[in-house]
């Protein structure tokens, strides 16, 4: 029988750890440990458990149905534990001198930045607000190394240990320049859906952090069997409609943005010719923030100030 008193709490984030890299060496270097001092570790929770826990295959590490079985209550202890003991009695955001740092598309900080800071210009005026890029990074490493409280993001799949609430669907929509000579000889009018065959034919423009020249607009067409010509990536949504305005180009971004800017930057709206999956965009967060005051006010403020602008 295992005696569970006897297990020292280091090994659980040893093997938590594990669960997540599958690799000793990236395990090692999240933890902050040596490789040798991982292996030692697992070797005394394998004596505890009375089972191997992770078997070697070439450079990962497999976990065993055992470890399977008990990875989600372990991360469930661990996320309850971190955050009684992070829990705060109380936060005054008057008093705030903290820095808060949210990571996000230029689509946030575009949008919800200047109104965020105004209210916590408001709430907590010795507080400051750092927005990241969201090309900017690991997510999950920056998360787990407490170098931002928040993400605004697209879904994605998370260990346990991130916890999220949703912010709102953001569908896409089409934009053009509002002279633009192709759509204009087709006589089609603006908030109408786009003719298929004039979307694949025009060129486009599309937003990519990484430089991929395709996305999930190229997966929805590529299952009703059409294809586009991608011939401009960007990394910001500003930049794109602002290339889109002055150029043949068409383009795919969230309708949010689309109905803010397109009067003030000259393009015209319209609807896709084929379905293109809606993402439900998420706030995330480390679950041993759950309970900590201040991470718990400043999802308020970002929540609300959210809802304020779209919905949610």
């Amino acid at each position: 029988m295992t005696n569970f008193r006897a297990i020292d709490l280091n090994l659980l984030r040893v093997f938590e750890a594990l669960m997540q890299c599958r690799n000793v060496t990236r395990a090692a270097d999240q933890l902050g440990l040596s490789q040798p001092a991982v292996s030692a570790a697992l070797s005394r929770l394998r004596g505890h458990i009375g089972d191997p826990l992770f078997i070697r295959v070439g450079n990962g590490m497999v976990p065993t149905p055992r470890a399977d079985s008990l990875a989600e209550p372990v991360t469930r202890a661990l996320k309850q534990l971190e955050g009684a003991l992070t829990e705060t009695a109380s936060f005054d955001p008057a008093e705030s001198r903290d820095t808060f740092t949210l990571r996000g598309a230029d689509f946030f900080s575009m949008r919800l930045m200047p109104s965020l800071s105004a209210q916590l210009a408001r709430e907590a005026p010795g507080a400051a607000l750092r927005f990241l890029d969201s090309g900017r990074g690991d997510l999950l490493s920056m998360l787990d190394q407490g170098e931002i409280d928040l993400a605004l993001e697209q879904p994605m799949e998370t260990p346990p240990w991130v916890s999220r609430e949703l912010l709102f669907p953001s569908p896409f929509v089409v934009i053009a320049a509002q002279d633009n000579p192709d759509i204009r000889a087709r006589g089609v009018t603006p908030g109408t859906v786009l003719p298929m065959d004039l979307f694949c034919d025009l060129p486009h423009a599309m937003r990519s952090v990484d430089g991929s020249m395709s996305g999930m607009t190229d997966a929805a067409l590529q299952a009703v069997g059409r294809h586009r010509r991608v011939t401009l990536v960007l990394p910001h949504f500003e930049a794109i409609m602002l290339a889109v305005a002055q150029s043949r180009l068409l383009s795919v971004v969230p309708v949010q943005l689309a109905e803010e800017l397109a009067d003030r930057l000259g393009v015209t709206v319209f609807e896709a010719p084929f379905d293109i999956p809606v993402p439900q965009m998420q706030l995330y967060w480390h679950a041993r923030n759950d309970n900590l005051a201040s991470n718990l006010w400043l999802r308020g403020v970002v929540l609300a100030e959210v809802r304020r602008l779209w919905g949610g």
